[in-house]
């Protein structure tokens, strides 16, 4: 588990990078702050696109920069929307998430004031997951 310090600069950095947000046509802006194992910490933000297949999720973007920086031992990410209720992550970005993070990986949700926050696992997030594993 992380501690309520690093939890919190999450969220400061997720809804830091939320303002990046390019989100014309749903107009629901998303921010993602990504923790490694070793300390580092990667933003991500949604990008849309009219034709919406192209379109990229904050948590996605967040992944694929650590990812493409050679990272891939993760402990917990915070996702904040621009919505009342807490931004949790779709089943493609929670896919991602299985193919490379553990079981204990935590999944920070909020709210876009803050004033709600939720804590899961990615086992909670997602039973039964589909993963390198199930290929061997």
């Amino acid at each position: 588990m992380i501690d309520s310090q690093t939890r919190n600069e999450l969220l400061r950095l997720a809804a830091q990078a939320r303002e990046r947000s390019y989100s014309p046509y749903s107009h629901y802006s998303v921010g993602a702050a990504l923790l490694t194992k070793d300390g580092k910490i990667y933003q991500g933000c949604n990008i849309e696109n009219a034709s919406f297949t192209p379109t990229i999720c904050a948590e996605r973007t967040a992944f694929f920069k650590a990812i493409y920086d050679g990272e891939r031992d993760f402990s917990a990410i915070a996702v904040i929307g621009s919505g009342d209720s807490p931004a949790y992550p779709c089943g493609v970005c929670r896919q991602v998430m299985a193919e490379f993070c553990n079981s204990d990986f935590e999944i920070i949700t909020s709210n876009r004031d803050g004033s709600e926050v939720v804590t899961e696992t990615l086992d909670s997030m997602l039973l039964h997951r589909f993963g390198p594993k199930d290929l061997q």
